[in-house]
């Protein structure tokens, strides 16, 4: 690497547990390597921005090892409900763990795969990711990091030269490999694959590894509790996070869901376009388990099952009472959440909660437009003169959001446009054709830029929250 990286600061900690959580594989070799996606922003906060897109290649396409990290990528062993069904034949099955390093703030952070080949996990699946697939979760992190959501943030994508055949694109199609940055990749079914096996010691290893290295705590002598109340926190803000973004993830099984509390591995996801709890992304989830609504209940549900997981180690009654946590952060996450969707600054707790609910019952009554009503009403101060919002279904919200002001300035261009930025499926269609078609990538540049700049705009990221 060059020396424009003499700030990227290299890690193997997944060496302390990797004999009972990983597996060594080697990388697919493609028979092509073309750069389409490189997040420099993201790479900037781990020292790998100044990395040529020769060497870029180099790693996140032939994944030739960073130095001073992980010398050989790592497939990760984990189970998981899928849909409430445990499944003890799951683990990373087109995707591994290729690096750690420290970030600017000091943290852990992974660089995992997705599309990278086969592993031990890959069961009858190829490996492969299309690229239609890398570029929908292009957009689904930006647009998440954007509303202020905890995701995993795309690194890079790099077309691959295969041609892939899937039952639910036109086929043949193009292939990828991806790579994404996360806090980290341990999930809820790691902890269920060591507690069906009996594995406790490892179970106890994993517990201590994890309070270490992502919540910079020693484990006290109720460990498994002491970490069972961080991922309840961490998972609550998230529920709330994708509440207030309008976002249906799709898929949240205890495989897919991390103890960071980060969104990650997106698959049918949608942003819903108005408040309707019904709403589902994946058109497999015909019982509607994973609708807008209930993404909440689901994520407490995989918590639970987590606890259950960690009974081997640690008693039941404290664990519940941890898990009893959940609804009460649930609940303050979201009107946190909510008035920075809003960009308006906290008055007290029980107005906060009155505008919020308020605001839910007039998007659930009116189904206005979601994006549409934050870009409308920024600040708390209506910009929209048509009458949109004059009946009675808002009346409730009027009134509640009339003492509320703006948390900070609102004067960024993104404002003075006449529509929100959104992410509407039929948009993400229509991204793509021309990439499909004639290998024309100019909407989609224009889209990343259009949703950072109304980032930029939102403030909501980690430095106001």
């Amino acid at each position: 690497m060059a020396d424009s990286t003499q700030h990227f600061r290299p890690e193997h900690i997944i060496d302390e547990v990797a004999d009972f959580l990983a597996d060594p594989v080697a990388a697919a070799q493609f028979p092509e390597h073309t750069l389409r996606f490189r997040n420099d922003r993201a790479a900037a906060e781990v020292g790998l921005d100044g990395v040529s897109d020769k060497d870029w290649v180099a790693h996140f396409g032939r994944f030739e090892p960073l130095a001073g990290s992980l010398p050989q990528p790592l497939a990760l062993r984990y189970h998981g409900h899928q849909f409430r069904v445990y499944n003890p034949d799951i683990g990373d099955g087109r995707g591994f763990l290729f690096a750690q390093m420290r970030d600017t703030y000091g943290r852990l952070m992974d660089l995992g795969t997705k599309g990278s080949g086969q592993t031990p996990y890959s069961r009858f699946g190829d490996g492969r990711l299309t690229l239609k697939g890398a570029v929908r979760e292009v957009l689904a992190t930006e647009m998440l990091e954007a509303l202020g959501v905890e995701t995993s943030r795309t690194f890079s994508v790099i077309e691959t030269g295969e041609e892939l055949h899937r039952g639910d694109e036109p086929s043949p199609t193009r292939s990828a490999v991806l790579v994404r940055l996360n806090h980290g990749h341990i999930r809820i079914g790691s902890f269920q694959r060591l507690a069906t096996l009996g594995l406790t010691d490892e179970l106890q290893r994993l517990v201590a590894y994890s309070l270490k290295h992502y919540f910079n705590e020693a484990p006290h002598d109720d460990a498994p509790v002491q970490l069972l109340r961080h991922v309840v926190q961490n998972t609550a803000r998230l529920a709330a996070s994708f509440m207030a973004a309008g976002f249906v993830h799709g898929v949240l099984n205890t495989d897919n869901i991390n103890i960071t509390g980060e969104s990650f591995d997106y698959g049918p996801w949608r942003f819903a376009q108005t408040f309707d709890a019904s709403f589902t992304a994946a058109y497999f989830d015909h019982a509607g388990l994973y609708s807008f609504g209930r993404q909440a209940e689901a994520i407490h549900w995989n918590v639970v099952q987590l606890a259950i997981a960690l009974r081997s180690v640690a008693e039941t009654e404290p664990l519940a009472e941890a898990i009893d946590g959940f609804a009460p952060a649930y609940r303050a996450a979201l009107v946190e959440r909510m008035l920075a969707r809003l960009s308006v600054a906290s008055r007290s707790d029980a107005e906060d909660v009155a505008l919020v609910q308020a605001m839910e019952g007039a998007l659930t009554a009116s189904q206005a437009n979601i994006d549409r009503f934050f870009f409308d009403w920024r600040g708390g101060d209506l910009r929209l003169q048509d009458g949109t919002y004059a009946g009675e279904a808002f009346a409730a919200f009027r009134d509640a959001v009339a003492p509320y002001t703006p948390f900070a300035p609102l004067d960024h261009p993104y404002w003075s446009g006449n529509a929100p930025c959104s992410t509407a499926i039929e948009e993400v269609e229509a991204i793509w054709a021309p990439i499909a078609e004639h290998d024309d990538w100019g909407l989609f540049n224009a889209k990343v830029a259009s949703i950072r700049a109304m980032g930029d705009a939102l403030m909501l990221a980690k430095r106001l929250l």
